[in-house]
């Protein structure tokens, strides 16, 4: 017999303008489930600005204060349905639960989301890059990798590699839905539009790469904290970051606290870089104050049950953290001969999955500062042992580059870490 589904995510709307709005979580536990709710939160462009969860291992029960972007529309029923996608299935038999989690997780693994090969083309405009990742992603459609060029006679040639979270962009209707969505936005500048599945030679080219680029650098891709972070003048100062752990407030658990600056999708990063570390929260508190910066309380275990005793799991633990919170996103521009080159990164959890609306945020920054894009990136590389996102970016010449290389950077830091 099931659980009510609609008892497991439960989401009341802010009564003013101004006020949060609050989600409710209770399901059975697993680990990582606070990551894989706060990733659909943030692809959802929602702020997490107060948070409390609470589980005894087998059930949590978790509650998120959020709120939108100015202007933004929330599609609060579709945030239900895909918050109820990442939560464990719920059976009224308790002793059936570790059996049926179990298999749940082992079908994720096995059932890897179909790609799809996205070509159309059109003439090239300002803004047009953005207002295709921004249809895309209403359509719940998650760019793997993405080709664009720019022809000398200013028609772009797009090709997108998408898997689609509702998969159903194998029916006719879910493809003519996504081209005419397209179709739309761009108005006549769209000459045609195909989907596709990804053969097997292009999903292979999909996986993750040895090789870097020779623009790129291995000191964009280090998880260790730089020295030359320490220094107070910089954005990514360490002046108003704390990470400590105490084992002596509490007998079962081990208690880490962390005081730092806000900045958008800071939970996740908490969540995924403990979801990497194996480490359960039993429970937990996250504040952001009106001042822009964030209180965190985490009374957490290892995945024996134990509390975190070894001082140097302790130490790359805290370390990684405060990486983490500081640098989330590496942002660089780079010269490529005559031209100039945008290079973001960030890493990958290791299940797999990559941070939300990073290319959204990259192309509307972009569209903001009036720079048009001449040819896009999306690639995955292992570096050190880890996955990294790589987004590569060479833009158009039609800006003054010795004066801009500075304000790109900075106006896209802060569309990325939700400064702006």
């Amino acid at each position: 017999m099931g659980f009510p589904c609609e008892d497991v995510v439960v989401i009341r709307e802010a009564e003013a303008a101004g006020e949060p709005a609050e989600i409710t979580v209770s399901c059975p536990d697993k680990t990582g489930l606070g990551c894989d709710l706060c990733r659909v939160i943030l692809f959802f462009g929602l702020s997490i600005v107060r948070g409390d969860v609470s589980t005894d291992g087998k059930w949590c029960y978790i509650v998120f204060w959020v709120v939108g972007r100015r202007g933004s529309s929330i599609r609060w029923g579709l945030l239900k349905k895909r918050l109820l996608g990442v939560c464990p299935a719920v059976t009224a038999a308790s002793g059936l639960y570790a059996f049926y989690h179990r298999q749940q997780e082992m079908l994720a693994m096995e059932q890897q989301p179909q790609v799809f090969l996205l070509k159309f083309c059109c003439f090239d405009r300002m803004g047009l890059l953005h207002d295709v990742t921004q249809v895309l992603c209403e359509l719940e459609l998650t760019i793997r990798r993405v080709k664009v060029s720019t022809t000398p006679d200013g028609r772009v040639m797009d090709l997108f590699f998408i898997t689609d979270a509702r998969e159903l962009l194998h029916t006719k209707w879910r493809k003519d839905e996504t081209c005419d969505q397209l179709r739309t936005a761009l108005g006549e500048s769209m000459m045609n539009c195909d989907i596709e599945p990804a053969s097997a030679e292009i999903a292979a080219y999909l996986q993750a790469s040895p090789f870097l680029p020779p623009p790129i650098t291995e000191e964009m891709f280090i998880l260790e904290l730089p020295e030359e972070l320490h220094s107070n003048s910089s954005n990514f100062s360490t002046k108003n970051l704390s990470v400590t752990v105490d084992n002596s407030l509490s007998r079962g658990h081990t208690l880490i606290q962390i005081i730092c600056p806000d900045h958008k999708g800071i939970l996740y990063d908490i969540m995924r870089t403990l979801k990497d570390y194996s480490i359960q929260i039993s429970y937990g508190r996250f504040y952001s104050t009106q001042n822009g910066s964030c209180e965190v309380d985490l009374f957490v275990i290892q995945m024996d049950g134990k509390k975190i005793f070894d001082l140097n799991k302790q130490m790359s633990l805290c370390s990684r953290l405060r990486m983490e919170l500081l640098r989330p996103l590496r942002v660089a521009v780079v010269s490529r001969g005559p031209d100039t080159e945008l290079l973001v990164t960030n890493p990958v959890e290791l299940s797999g999955k990559g941070r939300p609306l990073v290319f959204y945020d990259i192309t509307l920054a972009l569209k903001m500062l009036n720079i048009r894009i001449f040819l896009a990136e999306i690639g995955r590389h292992v570096i050190g042992g880890r996955e990294w996102e790589v987004y590569r970016i060479l833009l158009n010449d039609d800006f003054d580059s010795a004066a801009s290389k500075d304000k790109i950077v900075d106006s896209v830091t802060k569309m990325l870490m939700g400064w702006e």
